[in-house]
């Protein structure tokens, strides 16, 4: 019998025989160490919330993005674009997406079950060097991939393998990494100008850890248990009785090396991290302003006047404003008062226009150049009082519940019936007429300017007031010299929200002193990504909420410094 022919072997692809395969299957297998240690990093990663600033050197980062690279995807189709985010304006931006979703997010969820949500950081945009996108282009037709035709997700499961990759590569090298879906899709989309077929998995933080938590951090805050290994496993097919149970249903900013050295020096005092709640996280994001923490501030009341009262939509006269106005200025008015015990200063304001103002109704509130000079003026104002400490907004304005109403509703896309409140002393018959009078401002406001209505400027020109536009103005600087900037209403935190759609980065400058009963406040609040430290049910306006808030802040900022420091315990 012949010798049998030398196997050919070939030079590209695999060079293994049938034969071998079939004497030793495990053959493709990694030595013993290789494979414990890939297990070890497996159980390992971890989704991180906590970074400290130091660069992400780009040869590390370089290896992570390989790895997402080496991904399976669905007919090799690599789906994936990875959009890395340094920009510091970017992350602004994002930060405050990400604090709006997590808030609507909580309110979906039970009272207990929301409490324990906001306690915990779900992100960590501002904190990260880094922040790397992942997006799946799938501007082809499903039908074109192959392995898309039946599963049209594919794609996207190929890009959630990326990040896992991804997540496995920085935990070996000690980085931290923390995918953060806080954000409405198309909102991030935009940020980021990916064009139509291109979608976001949501926002990965990269950068060195702060925190090497040996379990899962949700696990930790005893938010849930990992399922055992047998309760997911199903033999063949679905069982018709029994089977798993359902899933449970529950300008610049500050850079990196400020959001964490607040962080750090509450770290070193003793008392547990977080002791006080939310507080704790209005004093971190205080510090992360500036070096030296505030020890006192000025309470701003800002007066304006609003012909819509002709329409009978307060219970007092426009001459009140005045009176108000004066009894700061003297010292003995209720804001004024309560400033003075909080350890504030006060300066009264009465923002006027130069020009006839109209009542929203028939006419625009202010004229464009008038919405310049007040925003100029309080802008002005705003970096006179930079070095004194906090800004607390304060207002007084005999109609300015129905403007701030107007206003909400442009800026928000609501409806009359859901932002018109009481005010102060309404009754029914009042809301009704507030109510038609601000749908009757929107018909107006939106047939005149069009679609430019949603711009700030022209919102506020349209339905908003004199005492809007400076507090607006007086915002914006505040927030650009890192002073904190205590809000108190509705009023004030719509002349806020202004300054944020104008400038994005004076978000990481706001505190929400109160949440009022005003109806809107809460969805304005909401949109601004703020928690607010008290909910008092407060009326009072004039800057009374915020100046309460401010002294719960300062007193929460010395008690911070007072206590004992700690010890850094050996890790040996």
């Amino acid at each position: 019998m012949d010798h049998p022919w030398p196997r050919p072997v070939p030079l590209v692809g695999d060079p293994t025989s049938a034969a071998q395969r079939s004497a030793d299957p495990a053959g493709w297998s990694f030595d013993a160490v290789t494979v414990r240690a890939l297990h070890a990093v497996l159980a390992a990663r971890r989704d991180v919330r906590r970074f400290r600033p130091d660069e992400v050197p780009r040869e590390v980062l370089s290896q992570v993005l390989m790895a997402g690279h080496q991904a399976p995807s669905v007919g090799h189709s690599q789906p994936w674009r990875f959009v890395v985010v340094r920009d510091q304006a970017t992350r602004d931006r994002a930060a405050l997406m990400a604090d709006r979703e997590r808030l609507r997010q909580a309110e979906m969820l039970t009272e207990e079950r929301r409490a324990r949500l906001l306690d915990l950081q779900l992100e960590g945009i501002r904190e990260a060097p880094v922040g790397v996108i992942v997006a799946c282009d799938r501007r082809v037709a499903a039908g074109g991939v192959l392995g898309r035709a039946s599963f049209a997700e594919a794609d996207m499961w190929s890009c959630a393998c990326a990040i896992e990759n991804m997540w496995l590569a920085s935990r070996a090298v000690g980085l931290g990494l923390g995918w953060v879906t806080l954000f409405q899709p198309e909102e991030l989309a935009a940020l980021l100008g990916l064009p139509q077929g291109v979608e976001t998995l949501g926002w990965l933080c990269v950068g060195w850890p702060d925190e090497r938590p040996p379990t899962p951090g949700l696990e930790r805050h005893g938010w849930s248990e990992r399922i055992r290994l047998e309760d997911v496993i199903i033999e063949e097919r679905w069982p018709s009785v029994g089977g798993p149970a359902a899933p449970v249903s529950h300008l610049a900013g500050p850079e990196p090396a400020s959001v964490v050295a607040g962080r750090d020096e509450g770290d070193r005092r003793l008392t547990v991290p977080g002791s006080l709640g939310i507080l704790d996280h209005v004093v971190n994001r205080v510090l992360a302003l500036r070096r030296e923490p505030p020890t006192s501030g000025t309470l701003v009341v800002a007066a304006g006047d609003h012909p819509v009262t002709r329409h009978g939509v307060s219970a007092f006269s426009p001459s009140v404003t005045g009176d108000v106005l004066a009894a700061t200025r003297s010292g003995v008015s209720f804001g004024a008062v309560t400033a003075r015990e909080a350890g504030l200063a006060v300066e009264a304001v009465h923002a006027v226009a130069r020009r006839p103002s109209g009542d929203i109704v028939n006419a625009d509130a202010l004229d464009p150049l008038d919405v310049e000079m007040l925003f100029r003026s309080g802008h002005e104002s705003g970096r006179r009082l930079a070095a004194d400490g906090l800004v607390c907004l304060g207002e007084v304005g005999i109609g300015n519940t129905t403007v701030a109403a107007a206003l909400a509703c442009v800026l928000l896309g609501m409806g009359s019936e859901e932002a018109v409140g009481l005010g102060a002393g309404a009754d029914s018959a009042m809301v009704r007429r507030k109510r038609d009078v601000v749908a009757a401002a929107l018909a107006r406001a939106r047939s005149a300017h069009g679609e430019r209505l949603c711009q700030p400027e022209v919102a506020l020109g349209a339905v908003g007031g004199p005492e809007i536009a400076f507090l607006a103005g007086l915002t914006v600087a505040a927030a650009g010299a890192r002073v904190p900037v205590v809000l108190d209403g509705l009023v004030t935190s719509l002349a806020a929200l202004v300054a944020v759609r104008m400038e994005p980065a004076v978000h990481s400058a706001l505190v929400a002193g109160q949440r009022s009963r005003e109806v809107a406040h809460a969805r304005v609040l909401g949109e601004l990504g703020l928690e607010p430290l008290l909910q008092l049910r407060v009326r009072a306006g004039e800057g009374v909420g915020a100046c309460l808030a401010a002294q719960m802040l300062l007193t929460a900022i010395r008690s911070r410094h007072a206590t004992a420091t700690v010890e850094e315990a050996s890790l040996d």
